[in-house]
């Protein structure tokens, strides 16, 4: 009888979403376990490896060089993300990734050659590939429910930074991959590919609302020109074009809502909860211009465990199908083929709005 797979030792680099999700996603999976940390500030990886009861590393080449890791999950600003994945690839460590992959295609394009190149497993986060209804509504889609698809239109009217006194970050800067296109145009285009196939050409307008936020050191103001509000009209290579309005900035927003129209049936999935990015969310179908009737989530699909961060559940589910693929040396989907696609269509959305004219997605 043959005994099972020790768990994959692995390594999170970034405190922020990789303490909150990533962390617990991997303890929970049972085919992974966490070994280290990864800050550039000594003291900030140190309290937090102190913490979480693993080792600390604030040089990332030490932590490649560690004997108790195999693989990095790489969780940490979109600035470092690419550098932080060559550097793991290089080492011989598959990669998972947090999203977006890269700050341009060029950059994610470069990632996935050199995964394929090395041989290596590396998986992205696009977790709602993992939702149990978004599964459902995926199989629907590829079933006929709809018939055939006429239109899509995703409204992600999200209320997280319209405090205007909110501090200063990162996330205000385009060049350091702030915005909305990265924090949910990149789910939005993977989402919307995985269901009806490849963008070819992209119309957008991008803005930002607000324009200054104070330095959390100074309390001045500093600008900002990442944006966070975005339309976008996509076309699909089927021929079937999509509306998607995104916001940061839209106090009592709708949430998300994914509305789906074709010649048999309109299906509508989404959620109102503005505190949450998982938890919520209904899925809903009317048939031959019949009301709109609730859908139970078919089980099978269902978490065994959930937690208070909807997010958990669905990056453990994929953290573990990564785990399983780094063992059986195959590629894992969502990967850098479905980064790289994303990011494409969001380079495309930016030039799209900077020229003022539809953008072939190449």
């Amino acid at each position: 009888m043959t005994s099972p797979a020790p768990p994959l030792r692995v390594a999170v680099a970034g405190l922020g979403f990789g303490r909150k999700v990533i962390v617990p996603a991997l303890r929970a999976t049972g085919s992974t376990t966490v070994t280290a940390l990864w800050h550039p500030d000594p003291q900030k990886a140190t309290a937090a490896a102190q913490a979480e009861e693993v080792q600390g590393f604030s040089e990332f080449s030490a932590l490649l060089d560690s004997d108790h890791v195999d693989a990095v999950v790489i969780a940490t600003p979109p600035m470092v993300r690419a550098d932080l994945a060559r550097q793991a690839m290089a080492a011989g460590k598959p990669v998972f990734l947090e999203k977006p992959v890269a700050l341009s295609a060029a950059e994610a394009r470069q990632l996935r050659i050199q995964a394929l190149q090395s041989e290596l497993v590396c998986g992205v986060d696009f977790e709602y590939r993992a939702v149990p209804l978004f599964q459902q509504l995926a199989e629907m889609v590829q079933q006929g429910v709809l018939g055939q698809p006429w239109l899509v239109k995703l409204d992600w009217l999200m209320s997280s930074r319209a405090d205007p006194d909110r501090p200063w970050s990162w996330y205000a800067r385009r060049d350091q991959g702030g915005g909305v296109v990265g924090a949910l145009g990149v789910h939005a285009f993977d989402l919307l590919s995985w269901l009806f196939g490849p963008v070819a050409s992209v119309q957008a307008r991008l803005s930002t609302a607000v324009m200054a936020r104070p330095d959390p050191a100074s309390g001045w103001l500093r600008n900002c020109d990442a944006e966070d509000v975005t339309l976008i009209q996509l076309t699909f290579a089927r021929g079937m074009s999509a509306q998607v309005n995104l916001s940061s900035v839209t106090r009592n927003g709708r949430g998300m809502w994914l509305e789906l129209y074709g010649s048999d049936a309109q299906v509508v999935v989404g959620s109102s909860n503005q505190k949450d990015y998982v938890h919520g969310f209904t899925l809903q179908v009317a048939r031959h211009g019949g009301p709109l009737e609730t859908q139970v989530e078919e089980s099978a699909r269902g978490f065994a465990r959930t937690w208070p961060d909807g997010r958990i559940a669905p990056v453990a589910r994929l953290l573990d199908g990564w785990a399983t693929a780094v063992g059986e040396g195959r590629p894992m989907i969502p990967g850098l083929a479905e980064g790289l696609a994303s990011q494409v269509v969001a380079d495309a959305v930016q030039k799209a709005s900077a020229t003022g004219m539809a953008v072939e997605v190449t």
